[in-house]
């Protein structure tokens, strides 16, 4: 048996998660392409559900900060895609720079102030949960 910290989110989350990765490869797509009302529409429900994802994890910080990014970096990605397919690309694409930058001072503000915040105000008592090795093979498998 191996002693290992373990990390998990309910798996209503994790369903909507693989949904999203859905719409937003649908997205990709499109863009790549060249489908641009298809593309433009699938932008509707890829920036919908990680916009739910970043609301149901709102509680687990973790979650939410690099949620906050992921919903940004699609915002500069779907932002990027309409520019290209008007033809602005040139010209707009330097905009992009925004939503992103917001996006990775989200993981900033996580990596240098939440993390360290919280793993100061952990708790002094530590539960300890002994895995079988065969269950940490099947859940690093997938």
């Amino acid at each position: 048996m191996a002693t290992e910290k373990m990390y998990s989110i309910p798996a209503r989350f994790r369903k909507t998660e693989n949904l999203h990765i859905i719409f937003w490869l649908l997205k990709d797509i499109c863009w790549c392409m060249g489908f641009k009302i298809v593309g433009v529409l699938m932008l509707v429900p890829t920036l919908t559900v990680a916009i739910l994802i970043t609301w149901q994890t709102r509680k687990l910080k973790a979650e939410l900060y690099h949620n906050l990014a992921v919903t940004f970096w699609i915002c500069a990605n779907g932002y990027w895609m309409i520019i290209e397919f008007l033809g602005k690309d040139d010209t707009l694409r330097i905009f992009t720079v925004i939503p992103f930058l917001i996006g990775l001072s989200f993981i900033v503000i996580y990596y240098l102030f939440v993390l360290p915040k919280e793993k100061k105000n952990e708790k002094l008592v530590t539960i300890s949960v002994e895995v079988p090795e065969e269950t940490l093979r099947v859940a690093e498998m997938n």
